[in-house]
């Protein structure tokens, strides 16, 4: 394994060899370590010093100081370790770490506990430029036994594996989030409108009685007869112009009123954020100006609502004269059609029911076509979602190919004695618990119905089982029984959880293994000191990217040390900086360290003792990593005494 990773990382250097980010300076101003001051060099850095000197917290700092803490749901328990350690060290100070970018520009990067990073320029001078999300510098940054936990949990592996694609990758997965939000607010106009649909569709159920009796009605024949059906269809007409004016008219007034209720809102809030305090402080000026800007802003827009609304009040004038005109017609029309009726005995008999009939008939007729403008929404928003999920998918198919393109080339870089693959969609805890939480009021058992489920039965066709109503699919792919499925589907076809299906995020599985004597071991099933071996090396592997490691000797035996990691060391410090924390001296010394940094404390704060050369820092080497000259000179005497194989 030394030699496969030593080779990669001797390999020609690339056009832009030479051009990586680099930390050039960790100021510590505050806490357990104030005025510590690290000047970094390229290639290997190592800090050294007795235990309690403050060394693992100099690498959580800059970890801090560069917002590259791990994610919560990537690892919300060490992230919360971090943090707690942060504060009891740092305190009311603040840590500055002078990075230098691969474009070769310098910045200065502060932050005190409890404020975002703040970035300056070279000359000292506050930007609006932010590292979050490694926009602007990017260093790989790991705590002490965080090389073995990665070996346990999928989503670090993850993690690892697309910081050797971060930009692309990133950028594909902002997109997979946008595309998301765009499908829960889909889901969003969705829902109501189905249930609007489905309620006007159950009323409209009595349109087609209420059509037969006019028929008939209407078929009764008569003397007449043809002249009372229309009477009695103008009759229905005028009816439905009525209704038409009377709704837009209130319309108008409920829109009207909307507008009003926007008046002088902007500049309502604008007064409340900007007050006395705010604007008569430091940055008065430019504050000030803030504020105003946005007052006439908020005075152009009332502005545009005062004329909306007198424009909106001016078409209710007319439309209440057209509306006076119609009714005046309407009055007459109805004298006619009560002069006809009363001509008629049996036409007079029947008038009251069926004027009530067409009025109902009228009522239905407008909710129907409610309800067809609704399902026109409604075909509108499905045909939006089937293209939404399209590009969902194409988004995750481009994702998952450059996490195996990934995953193969490390491979390669390692010759095969660590093995790394990406099953697509393949990590279903979010999926389970997703459909777990759903079916906590299905009287199942939730957790284990809802992971048979996740196992066997994609989300996409899941949805598409519960809008079918089938119970078998569940019962034969998910091995449910026919009350389970039954249940499940009661549940599911009834809440908002169908949509959510749809878009669950089943995350690609990740699986690194280590060649052991021929035959590949998933590295979770692996010893500890198995664990740190299979990962090291894909964290050795070449890279911009600053690599900052406590302690990765842990759990390592010196041999391993000796021919893989001080040899990666060795070929890589030139075309990568290297920081660790270390206590192993086959480290410092035959990695040829170009700078250490000893930390002492006198339990109360920490220093720094001496920095330098391994050279320059022999003594301190002898004293801390080799237990003191004395210690070194008998083992290697012992070692003089024997035959060494």
């Amino acid at each position: 394994m030394a030699d496969a990773v030593a080779a990669k990382a001797a390999e020609p250097p690339s056009s832009d060899a030479g051009r990586c980010h680099r930390i050039t300076v960790v100021s510590i101003i505050g806490g357990f370590l104030d005025r510590t001051t690290l000047d970094l060099t390229g290639g290997l850095n190592c800090i050294i010093g007795g235990r309690g000197t403050g060394k693992t917290t100099v690498v959580e700092l800059v970890r801090f100081a560069l917002d590259a803490l791990p994610a919560p749901q990537v690892d919300g328990a060490a992230r919360r370790r971090i943090e707690t350690l942060i504060q009891q060290n740092l305190g009311g100070g603040r840590v500055e770490v002078t990075i230098e970018t691969r474009d070769g520009l310098t910045y200065v990067v502060t932050r005190a506990v409890g404020e975002e990073p703040i970035v300056l320029d070279a000359d000292g001078k506050a930007t609006e430029i932010t590292v979050k999300a490694g926009g602007l510098f990017k260093a790989a940054i790991y705590s002490q036994n965080e090389v073995e936990s990665i070996a346990d949990n999928p989503r670090s592996q993850l993690h690892l594996i697309d910081s050797f694609d971060a930009d692309r990758i990133a950028e594909l997965s902002g997109e997979v989030t946008s595309v998301q939000h765009a499908l829960d607010a889909n889901a969003a106009q969705i829902t109501p409108l189905q249930l609007q649909i489905a309620s006007l569709t159950e009323e409209l159920g009595a349109l087609p009685g209420i059509e037969a009796k006019l028929k008939g009605y209407a078929n009764a024949g008569g003397q007449n007869a043809e002249a009372i059906n229309q009477a009695h269809a103008h009759k229905a007409l005028r009816d439905r112009e009525k209704r038409a004016v009377d709704g837009i008219g209130q319309y108008l007034v409920d829109y009207g009123a909307q507008l009003g209720r926007f008046s002088g809102q902007i500049a309502t809030q604008v007064n409340a954020l900007f007050g006395r305090d705010v604007v008569t402080g430091p940055n008065a000026a430019a504050v000030t100006a803030i504020r105003d800007a946005l007052l006439q802003c908020a005075s152009d827009v009332d502005a545009a609502i005062a004329t909306a609304r007198r424009r909106i009040d001016a078409g209710r004038a007319l439309l209440s004269q057209g509306a006076q005109a119609l009714s005046v017609a309407h009055n007459q029309q109805e004298l006619a059609f009560r002069t006809l009726i009363e001509q008629h005995q049996a036409a007079q008999g029947q008038a009251v029911e069926r004027s009530r009939l067409e009025r109902t008939r009228n009522e239905l007729l407008a909710k129907q076509g409610t309800r067809d403008r609704l399902t026109g929404q409604l075909i509108g928003l499905q045909q939006q979602r089937r293209e939404l999920h399209q590009r969902l998918s194409d988004l995750r198919d481009r994702r998952f190919s450059m996490r195996r393109a990934v995953a193969a080339s490390i491979t390669r870089a390692l010759r095969g004695t660590v093995r790394v693959s990406v099953q697509q969609a393949g990590d279903t805890e979010q999926y389970a618990e997703l459909l777990a939480g759903a079916l906590r009021s299905a009287r199942v058992k939730a957790g284990v119905v809802a992971g048979k489920i996740a196992n066997a039965v994609m989300p996409a066709r899941l949805a598409a089982i519960v809008q079918s109503g089938d119970t078998q699919p569940l019962v034969e792919e998910a091995d449910l029984s026919e009350d389970q499925a039954r249940k499940v589907l009661e549940v599911l076809a009834n809440s908002d959880t169908l949509c959510k299906l749809e878009t669950a995020e089943l995350t690609d599985m990740p699986r690194i293994e280590l060649n052991d004597g021929g035959e590949y071991k998933e590295s979770g099933s692996l010893s500890t000191g198995q664990k740190c071996t299979t990962i090291l090396p894909i964290l050795l592997l070449d890279s911009d990217n600053p690599l900052l490691i406590d302690q990765p000797e842990d759990n390592l035996d010196n041999r391993f040390i000796f021919e893989c990691v001080v040899g990666s060391i060795q070929a890589m410090k030139a075309r990568r900086q290297l920081v660790f924390v270390t206590h192993n001296p086959n480290i410092p010394v035959l990695g040829d360290a170009e700078r250490l940094f000893v930390l002492e404390s006198d339990g109360v704060n920490a220093r720094l003792a001496n920095q330098g050369t391994v050279d320059e820092c022999k003594g301190d080497i002898l004293t801390l990593l080799e237990g003191g000259e004395e210690a070194f000179r008998r083992r290697q005497s012992r070692y003089a005494n024997r035959d060494v194989v």
